[in-house]
């Protein structure tokens, strides 16, 4: 979409008020424009850990927690660490009682860290190494989702007693999203095929676990991808997916217990973007899956979701500072930061916002394009109205990053990554440090 097009849905109205679901639960407008976020003012925060900065409100995350919880009390909540995987987030998150999605050793090193309860992680991905696998077995994990019938051998011969596994599924459903994390659907990397017809299919992935007298097999698994805002497709996924459980049973008679649901609940980034339906999803899924089970005579499954995004994305905004105006034919604004630890705009065409904090201005407020610090025409970060005054030195503020922000950071152009503060109650505490140039030197 282009700026003209985008001029209608902009409006530019005067700025007097934070778009509704945008921000943080615990950000407000002070006085002479400042932007007060969990307590604290923004242009302090700004001055006290430089700029670019990811700030996070500790209680909007804890609080999204409980509310997922409160949803489907029954379920087992498993918060994807991919999202956001620092020790301070782990550690937040299992204080409030959610389980741990997690991807790589890495992230299994993180939880380790902190003491996150072993038998409360899973472990999946499409592309397992022997390290991700030894690692997960290390610490005792209590899941691991299984993708492929190499994988399941190689579990298989690694693992000693009885490892909990899950069988990921292609359930042929779309989210309807973009190309890019759509997960659940024929032809992408993803799980095993519902077809007969395909080689690598759900019925000789249960056989090959069944096979392996190391390995425990308990459940299905299936994610159909992210910024998912559908409910009903989350109803045809667990639709199809209690049909493989009958599958299953009568076929090898046994009765699996475990199903996991997978996450990708979408979260508004721009004005005007519908928040996910938690309460909504959580009645229509409970209504799909008790329909389907009793009319195949089957137990309940134990439920597991992993919401992600949905838990830290809403709860952290991106503070920037102005480097440059540039006005021609379209203005630019030009900050000290961009895809570098934003690269979602580049890689899914993703839409933000973005305000001025800091001071307040009687300016007229006209469309710009808010652009990045780097070495590319993509490194654009939001098409929006800022005052026509604007210039070298403004804080920008940009809301909904708390997710897929610090974890798809990188070093392009030698550009050290951001610091993540966490505020809670007008205190910030340093949760990951700015990187360095000796840092990015280590490694050159």
């Amino acid at each position: 979409m282009t700026l003209s097009e985008l001029l209608p849905s902009l409006g530019c109205e005067a700025a007097d008020h934070l778009e509704p679901g945008l921000w943080p639960q615990g950000t407000k407008l002070g006085e002479s424009g400042e932007l007060l976020f969990a307590g604290a003012p923004v242009s302090h925060l700004a001055a006290r850990f430089g700029t670019p900065a990811y700030l996070l409100d500790e209680e909007h995350v804890r609080e999204t927690a409980r509310a997922y919880r409160r949803a489907l009390p029954e379920a087992d909540v498993a918060f994807a660490s991919k999202a956001l995987c620092t020790r301070a987030v782990l550690r937040w998150v299992a204080e409030e009682g959610l389980s741990l999605d997690t991807c790589s050793a890495g992230e299994i090193a993180v939880a380790r860290a902190v003491g996150f309860p072993a038998e409360r992680i899973l472990l999946h991905g499409n592309a397992k190494t022997p390290e991700d696998l030894k690692a997960a077995l290390q610490y005792g994990v209590g899941r691991i989702v299984l993708d492929s019938l190499d994988e399941v051998e190689q579990l298989g011969a690694l693992a000693h007693g009885a490892q909990r596994v899950l069988i990921r599924v292609t359930p042929g459903v779309s989210g309807d999203t973009h190309a890019a994390i759509t997960t659940g659907t024929e032809g992408q990397k993803f799980g095993f095929s519902l077809r007969r017809d395909v080689r690598d299919n759900v019925d000789r992935a249960v056989a090959a676990v069944l096979s392996q007298p190391s390995l425990q097999l308990t459940g299905l698994h299936c994610h159909i991808g992210s910024q998912v805002s559908r409910v009903d497709r989350y109803e045809e996924a667990a639709r199809k997916m209690v049909e493989v459980l009958v599958r299953i049973r009568d076929q090898y008679g046994i009765t699996l217990r475990d199903l996991d649901l997978g996450g990708g609940h979408a979260v508004p980034y721009a004005d005007r973007e519908a928040s996910f339906d938690l309460d909504g999803y959580a009645r229509r899924l409970r209504v799909a899956l008790g329909y389907e089970c009793s009319s195949h005579d089957f137990p309940l499954p134990r439920l597991t979701i992993e919401p992600g995004r949905a838990i830290v994305g809403p709860a952290g905004i991106t503070v920037y500072r102005v480097c440059a105006v540039k006005r021609g034919a379209r203005t630019f604004v030009a900050v000290d930061g961009g895809m570098s630890d934003n690269p979602r705009p580049a890689l899914y065409g993703a839409r933000y916002t973005a305000r001025l904090v800091g001071r307040r201005t009687k300016a007229a407020r006209t469309p710009m394009t808010v652009v990045g610090r780097h070495c590319e025409s993509g490194d654009v970060l939001a098409d929006v109205c800022l005052p026509d005054d604007i210039h070298v030195g403004d804080l920008l503020a940009v809301p909904c990053t708390g997710a897929y922000h610090h974890s798809l950071a990188s070093n392009y152009n030698l550009v050290g990554r951001p610091p993540l503060v966490g505020v809670r109650d007008g205190h910030a505490t340093l949760l990951v440090r700015r990187e360095t140039e000796e840092d990015l030197l280590r490694r050159c």
